[in-house]
């Protein structure tokens, strides 16, 4: 090249167009260079976990001590792996207790639930939180923030009124001149009114009962139950999922719980998760047996319901572990709340006829459920404790439903549930219920077999039921809340009263979960009680309206024929007859041999042709 070519090399336009290529061209080349796709890691299916996870290795020296003194980890259980939407929440406290002088002290039992004495303070009335004494909070990074859920929440599996989502024999349906829609039962009683205009639903048990459920547009929920707790619920997202707070209030007594929102088979369920975990040593000490059996005075004698339950409910008379304290401590605080709601609710406690008490095997295998729930919640506290949010799919009732392993539940409240052969019976708070092998890997409702029973009106013993996912939920939820409340009461009275010590590393105070500890400013306790009452009001009005059920608009011609009654549908009949009394439906979802009519304020279930359910 010339002299004369390199000076044009250099030339100002020949720089200037060098420079646009440096500085724009070049770094959107390197830019534009393919990078590996992200690509979402497919969950695997649930893993069958051990019937009651893994025993410590602290076990074996736990009898050489008196009480286990090693840094156990406790039992631990298989994790079912898929997260999914993971959305399980806390709770700080739980079941009813009654107050006791013998060593066995608990809190109010009007709620439903127990606060152990002395174990728990309350933070000021700003966020009204349950905190465990000496507990700390685990504070996560400032970017994990909590957000009012969407007003598009779907609704938790819901029913017709009945477990399982079933009517029983004789029932049937119609349609109140107010839209509302009207189940009564072969005796022409209500059973349940599903009143759209309101978003409520109310349910009469055979127990005498009544519940009130309204399902409001923004995903907030009211429940306002006759002789038990009512509570408010609100949705929130923490880190991308969702969460619920439920504020609780009843005779004076407020406190919050927190639920998670998982899909699971078509609907959602709502898994309890605890507040706050203890240290592993603490789950070992609670999981595997002490040194010798101890005796424990409870103090119920003279109580109420301990002279009503007393030939139906037998403590054990010693103790060789934790888990057969916890066993008594979950019965009696269930017999305790069913007693308190009938008398809140002014139903006369009937004398238990044709009842089946819970037997010592009986008993032997809720004593097995506790242990596994000790192991599950000590699964949990190794990763949910590590600041992060709960598997739902491991420790909802996914894994119970997929394990193999026939668990056993603890009813905790009243249920109405149709059996095998179509009767309607009851379930009450205390009952105890057990897996059947003959599930459907796709059930939404969920057959158990009856192990225990009050008599009267009360599914009898060896009873084969259908319980909606739901409703298994929450017997699952209302365990290991008394478990845990339990083991806090435990942890509180360890070297007292008989009970063994734990070691020191068991002491350590439990740590609060990011859920609860990021969940928004609740409600006040003014706030929830008048909501819970206004919402009882409205039951009121809506069981009256209802009660045109079977009315008609008066005629302008009185020589006209009497107008015709309202048309109702009922179990059995065929697809022509449902369309016959109702008209064509607004949509049709074709299952296959199922089928599902939907109409302005019901569904019609169809099977093989026949209807089956109506909601």
């Amino acid at each position: 090249m010339n002299t004369s070519g390199t000076r044009n090399v250099f030339s100002a336009p020949h720089l200037t167009g060098l420079l646009v290529f440096l500085l724009f061209v070049w770094p959107a080349l390197c830019a534009d260079k393919s990078k590996p796709a992200s690509t979402p890691t497919k969950a695997p299916a649930p893993a069958k976990n051990s019937s009651s996870g893994a025993k410590p290795a602290s076990g074996a020296a736990a009898g050489k001590t008196g009480a286990s003194t090693s840094a156990s980890h406790g039992p631990t259980t298989t994790s079912h792996g898929p997260t999914t939407t993971s959305h399980s929440p806390t709770t700080t406290s739980h079941s009813p207790t009654t107050t006791t002088t013998a060593g066995h002290t608990t809190a109010n039992t009007t709620a439903g639930h127990t606060t152990a004495a002395g174990s728990s303070k309350t933070t000021p009335a700003a966020t009204n939180k349950t905190t465990p004494a000496g507990s700390s909070k685990t504070t996560p990074a400032a970017t994990n923030k909590t957000t009012p859920a969407s007003g598009k929440t779907t609704p938790a599996v819901k029913n017709s009124g009945y477990a399982g989502g079933k009517t029983p024999n004789g029932s049937k349906t119609v349609q109140a001149k107010n839209g509302s829609t009207v189940t009564k039962r072969a005796d022409g009683k209500v059973a349940t009114i599903h009143d759209t205009k309101r978003g409520m639903d109310v349910h009469h048990s055979l127990n005498g009962n009544r519940r009130v459920v309204v399902e409001r547009k923004d995903g907030s929920r009211v429940v306002a139950e006759r002789g038990r707790r009512g509570y408010v619920q609100h949705p929130y997202r923490y880190r991308g999922h969702e969460y619920a707070r439920r504020s609780y209030y009843y005779h004076g007594r407020y406190y919050n719980a927190y639920y998670g929102r998982y899909y699971y088979r078509g609907g959602y369920l709502e898994p309890y998760y605890p507040a706050y975990y203890f240290a592993p040593a603490y789950y070992g000490w609670v999981y595997n047996p002490w040194v010798a059996p101890v005796p424990y005075a409870w103090g119920w004698a003279g109580n109420p319901w301990y002279g009503y339950y007393g030939a139906w409910f037998t403590p054990y008379p010693m103790y060789a572990g934790a888990s057969f304290w916890l066993t008594d401590y979950l019965i009696a605080n269930s017999l305790q709340a069913s007693y308190q709601a009938q008398a809140d609710a002014q139903i006369q406690a009937a004398a238990l006829n044709g009842d089946a008490p819970i037997t010592p095997d009986v008993k032997g295998l809720i004593a097995d459920e506790v242990k596994r729930q000790i192991a599950l919640e000590n699964t949990e506290q190794k990763t949910a404790g590590q600041n992060n949010e709960p598997d739902p799919a491991s420790s909802s009732i996914q894994r119970a439903l997929t394990d193999g392993v026939q668990h056993v539940y603890v009813a905790g409240g009243d249920l109405d549930v149709v059996d095998a052969g179509g009767n309607e019976c009851s379930i009450s708070e205390g009952d105890a219920l057990q897996l059947t092998t003959d599930n459907a890997a796709d059930a939404t409702s969920i057959n158990l077999v009856v192990l225990s029973t009050k008599g009267n009106k009360e599914c009898p013993k060896g009873d084969t039921v259908a319980v909606a996912l739901q409703d298994l939920q929450d017997m699952q939820n209302h365990m290991r809340q008394t478990i845990d409340q339990g083991m806090q009461d435990l942890q509180k009275k360890q070297g007292s009263g008989g009970l063994p010590p734990a070691p020191a590393s068991a002491k350590t105070p439990p740590v609060e979960t990011v859920v609860a500890t990021n969940a928004p400013p609740p409600p006040t306790e003014k706030e929830v009680a008048a909501d819970i009452d206004q919402q009882s009001k409205e039951a009121d009005n809506a069981e009256k309206e209802a009660s045109s059920t079977d009315a008609t608009a008066p005629a302008t011609d009185t020589s006209a024929a009497p107008p015709a009654e309202a048309p109702t549908v009922s179990l059995g009949q065929t697809t022509d007859d449902v369309t016959a009394a109702l008209g064509n439906p607004k949509n049709i979802v074709d299952l296959g041999a199922k089928k599902i009519y939907v109409y302005k304020d019901m569904k019609v279930i169809f099977v093989n042709g026949k209807v089956t359910d109506i909601q």
